[in-house]
């Protein structure tokens, strides 16, 4: 999702105000701007956005086991998009916690780099109407939204060490991947929890620096690490492990290994392939897996010409 490193309009906030001279509007959580004209989606799972059923269930897997162990903080997510994780972290909220998103929705990218990838994977798309509209379907009230870079998440109005749960799914660049994951640093409790989202991406290799970066020159310990998301903490590692293998995820359909990176286990999470699987659907999945929306959109039109040709060849076949 992106982000940049220069201000934008800014609403809300859990911590400390910004500097007076360079503070934006501030409303309070729960109210909403003017009026959402979107329709929200009828379901979760028609909330657009790359957060599958896997990264679901790890979320609500470690969400739910540090209310079960007692730990207290706010949640924070770093590009948003449409909701479709933001609904889930709501979730999770208990009374006295704040859900904090931050994302550019439609405002302009500071520079030229941000406001490419803006253009070509998001702009159509995303609004802050829409996100509120999604969030709206299925929560009372709205989380505080800074709707600006994730940069200016830097000046403090998150309180270090407030968090004990972080999402990072905002740019794509370099710079601004480090300072998003810096930023998470900060915010999070000890031992809290950070993900990180297209660590691994052929078309994100800023990301996949940024991270590993993380982990090599600063203390990051990968503890998860699924297809989509990279899972780790600045804390215990060994109790995230246990609350992991606590949970069966063979029976439920995935796959558990694991491997050791600089000396630190780290457990991989990923979908079982079933035998006799149709193997013809496995690139049509990753292929809008990945995709941007508009991308997405291309591709099931074309899928869906290809099919209208096949059953068009079929029929002629059987007359």
């Amino acid at each position: 999702m992106p982000s940049a490193d220069t201000a934008a309009t800014a609403t809300g906030s859990t911590g400390a105000a910004a500097p007076a001279a360079a503070a934006p509007p501030v409303t309070a959580p729960g109210t909403a701007p003017g009026t959402a004209a979107s329709r929200p989606a009828p379901n979760r799972d028609d909330i657009p956005g790359w957060f599958f059923r896997l990264d679901q269930e790890a979320f609500r897997h470690l969400l739910s086991a540090q209310t079960a162990a007692g730990r207290t903080g706010d949640i924070l997510e770093l590009g948003t998009y449409l909701g479709r994780s933001a609904v889930l972290l709501g979730d999770h909220l208990r009374p006295g916690e704040h859900l904090t998103v931050c994302d550019l929705f439609d405002s302009e990218a500071g520079d030229d780099d941000n406001a490419a990838e803006m253009t070509m994977s998001y702009r159509a798309s995303l609004t802050r109407s829409a996100f509120e509209a999604n969030y709206l379907a299925f929560h009372p009230r709205l989380p505080v939204i800074v709707q600006a870079p994730t940069s200016v998440l830097a000046d403090g109005r998150i309180p270090a060490g407030s968090c004990r749960f972080v999402h990072v799914d905002a740019s794509h660049l370099f710079e601004h991947v480090a300072g998003d994951i810096e930023v998470a640093r900060a915010a999070l409790a000890e031992d809290g929890l950070v993900v990180l989202d297209d660590y691994r991406s052929e078309h994100t290799p800023g990301v996949s620096a940024a991270v590993w970066q993380a982990v090599f020159t600063a203390g990051l310990r990968p503890v998860l690490l699924t297809p989509m998301k990279f899972y780790g903490t600045w804390g215990d590692t060994e109790a995230v492990r246990r609350v992991l293998l606590d949970r069966d995820w063979r029976a439920e359909g995935f796959t558990v290994d694991e491997d050791t990176i600089a000396g630190m286990p780290v457990l991989r999470l990923n979908n079982a392939v079933h035998p006799g699987a149709a193997t013809r659907s496995a690139p049509r999945a990753l292929l809008l897996d990945v995709l941007p929306p508009a991308a997405t959109r291309a591709v099931r039109r074309l899928l869906r010409v290809l099919r209208l040709l096949r059953d068009r060849r079929a029929g002629g076949r059987g007359r």
